[in-house]
């Protein structure tokens, strides 16, 4: 089907007009936020948790809770992207100047808080689980990070993010419990 040239022309203007704001982003991540004190921040956060994960993880587990962690990181990010993108909230002060999500937010801190808290007495209530974790991603960490100038809010709550955390942790602890896996065989 062959499309309007007005149609393609509007499609790439608002595609260099995209390109020209992300050059702006890196520019200003270049010359003012890497190597800033939040930026470290972020590196550390963004490293030390999943040390701190692999020392302490149930090594017998570690497959299966990676497994639930994965799931975690893709979701996290996806959520994060499309909040951004819809301009619910954006991060100053990012890790990776063109990712418009919180580096070590999605791909540490709510995969490996999920990992600890799956492998710590697995046999306790999930849903009970779910709520304290959610509790605390949405009305402890979330405010810290927006104390901290990281996060900024500008049309969510705090309390929407709070059954989505809820849901994430509910659907990795299922994750974690499946054992229907089929072995890899190579025929010879």
């Amino acid at each position: 089907m062959e499309y309007k040239e007005n149609v393609k022309k509007m499609i790439d203007d608002n595609t260099n007009q995209a390109q020209e704001i992300i050059q702006q982003k890196i520019e200003i991540w270049s010359n003012h936020v890497v190597f800033s004190g939040l930026w470290w921040f972020g590196v550390v956060l963004s490293i030390i948790p999943w040390l701190i994960w692999i020392k302490y993880r149930k090594k017998d587990s570690t497959d299966r809770i990676l497994y639930a962690g994965f799931y975690v990181i893709i979701v996290s990010l996806c959520l994060d992207v499309v909040g951004d993108q819809f301009g619910f909230w954006h991060y100053r002060f990012n890790v990776m100047p063109v990712l418009p999500t919180y580096f070590p937010w999605d791909i540490t801190l709510m995969p490996i808080s999920v990992m600890f808290i799956l492998q710590i007495k697995p046999a306790f209530n999930p849903v009970i689980k779910a709520i304290l974790f959610a509790l605390f991603s949405a009305y402890i960490a979330e405010p810290f990070f927006h104390w901290m100038g990281v996060y900024v809010l500008t049309g969510w709550k705090y309390s929407y993010s709070f059954p989505i955390q809820i849901i994430i942790y509910l659907i990795a602890h299922y994750l974690s419990r499946r054992e229907r896996f089929s072995p890899f065989y190579i025929k010879k």
